[in-house]
């Protein structure tokens, strides 16, 4: 009868019994994923929540139950993603840091002690209730409560079940500390206390450490961003580092100048600092005005809403001229509802703009609305300085580095060349279908004997040299007007 094997596991050459033999194939890869390209890396500082720890967030449900209500702070987790939401963004990995000081909140309920969870002065805010069960009066149940971070409960007869019931709950708001003489179970109420946030970590706690504990940005290694934002570090001393940072990860490192900043010294700070790299887009230090729905009308940096642009939208886009939302002013032109009156000059951008550092203003070639102004990075190539050369560029690399991996191991021959030139090409064909690429016209794979010559495949070395050619983007429009009463119009001039 005949016999099943899976791929890969039947010697064909040793077969010595007629017979029947299937063998069963995973179906063929012919193309690749593409990875997310509108994920945002955001380390910042909140009142609770884990420290250098990676947190998923989707949603301000999700960043609110993580990490606590907003606060009035240009560092804060939530307020930079509720901006980044409000421009696009959907997915977000989030690191809380603190400057050391931070402090878990207390309280003491029926001689047992509990602790918030995590420091953050949000645990301050944690109340605990303890209540006998109107039935059977031996048990009672610990209902802990927090107007934001949700309430839980923990049914037990004595504290060492509720304590253990605590224990067992990953999401518990508390833990409970039981003293070796167990008190008795008693009905009442605490509210916790003495909680900090540790709210002022410095340039050096923002980036962390890149060892077996990862801290800070480091935390964010291996995670997929596609986009960092260490929320209002405003330190040149750190790009450097951060260039690094996205180089290494295939990340698209959004800093900024401190706020108030000036045209000279952004410049200088930017030559002092001597980064020059697609990997980094520094915003001027002109800080926007934001409606909180929390902490009403808060100073910003412009991060998060360039962030949260990239965010929704596809690789191949730049930054420039896109409607922001959420703007109501900045520190140049003033609040909107005062009335904007100070705008930009050309030669002001100009000197921004050649200097690799882009700006958030009001108005933008497409009309009265804030956007980015330039859509650059801060490299000096022209041919590489602008957005959409670094996340188009990462965006394709990072797609086959998840997925190209699969063929290492394999024997070097015609059929592994073809395998190799079938997947990326497969690859490259949907981003045209997605408009990412313009046309297949704009890719070339070569990956046979021609660029693998036996003195390499003998060493193990098989070599795919992929070429892609971008959509550019229009940055300088230029319309060529010709008018008067003496201009001539031709019917074919006309019509096309």
């Amino acid at each position: 009868m005949p016999q099943l094997y899976q791929a890969g596991k039947l010697n064909t050459n040793s077969l010595t019994v007629p017979g029947l033999y299937v063998q069963i194939q995973k179906p063929a890869t012919l193309a690749l994923n593409g990875v997310s390209s509108g994920r945002i890396g955001l380390v910042g500082t909140a009142g609770w929540g884990p420290l250098n720890t990676p947190v998923i967030v989707g949603s301000m449900g999700d960043c609110l139950s993580a990490f606590g209500t907003k606060q009035a702070l240009a560092t804060d987790i939530g307020t930079a993603v509720n901006i980044a939401i409000l421009n696009g963004a959907s997915d977000f990995r989030c690191v809380r840091v603190s400057d050391g000081t931070d402090a878990a909140a207390t309280g003491t309920l029926a001689g047992v002690s509990l602790t918030a969870r995590y420091t953050g002065s949000a645990g301050n805010a944690i109340t605990a209730t303890l209540a006998q069960n109107s039935i059977v009066t031996t048990r009672y149940t610990l209902t802990t409560s927090h107007s934001v971070l949700g309430s839980r409960g923990y049914t037990g007869t004595t504290w060492t079940d509720i304590a253990a019931a605590i224990a067992a709950d990953t999401s518990a708001l508390v833990v409970a500390t039981v003293p070796d003489t167990v008190p008795d179970l008693a009905a009442g109420s605490a509210t916790l206390s003495g909680g900090t946030d540790g709210g002022t970590p410095t340039t050096a706690q923002f980036m962390g450490a890149d060892a077996a504990t990862r801290t800070g940005m480091y935390a964010l290694r291996g995670q997929g961003c596609a986009l960092g934002v260490l929320a209002g570090l405003t330190d040149s001393a750190s790009w450097t580092d951060q260039v690094a940072f996205g180089l290494g990860e295939g990340v698209y490192m959004i800093a900024c100048g401190p706020a108030g900043d000036t045209i000279t010294n952004a410049v200088s700070a930017k030559a002092a600092a001597g980064i020059d790299s697609y990997a980094m887009k520094l915003m001027f230090g002109d800080w926007l005005w934001w409606d909180d729905d929390t902490n009403g009308e808060m100073l910003v940096p412009p991060q998060a809403f360039v962030a949260g642009l990239f965010g929704g939208l596809s690789p191949e886009q730049s930054s420039l001229n896109k409607q922001l939302s959420g703007v109501i002013g900045s520190q140049k032109a003033g609040l909107v509802s005062t009335g904007t009156t100070q705008t930009y000059s050309d030669a002001e951008l100009g000197a921004l703009f050649e200097d690799g550092i882009d700006v958030i203003c009001n108005p933008a070639p497409g009309g009265s609305y804030w956007a980015v102004r330039g859509g650059i990075n801060t490299s000096s190539d022209d041919t590489i300085d602008d957005d959409s050369y670094t996340r188009l560029t990462n965006y394709i690399a990072e797609t086959i580095n998840a997925g190209m991996g699969v063929f290492v191991g394999d024997v070097i021959n015609t059929t592994l060349f073809g395998d190799i030139r079938a997947v990326l090409l497969g690859t490259l064909s949907n981003m045209v279908t997605a408009g990412i690429l313009g046309s297949t016209a704009a890719y070339a794979v070569v990956c046979d004997s021609t660029n693998n010559p036996q003195s390499e495949t003998a060493l193990g070395y098989v070599r795919a040299d992929v070429q892609v050619t971008y959509q550019g983007i229009n940055r300088f429009f230029v319309v060529n007007l010709q008018g008067g009463s003496s201009v001539v119009v031709s019917t074919a001039t006309s019509a096309a």
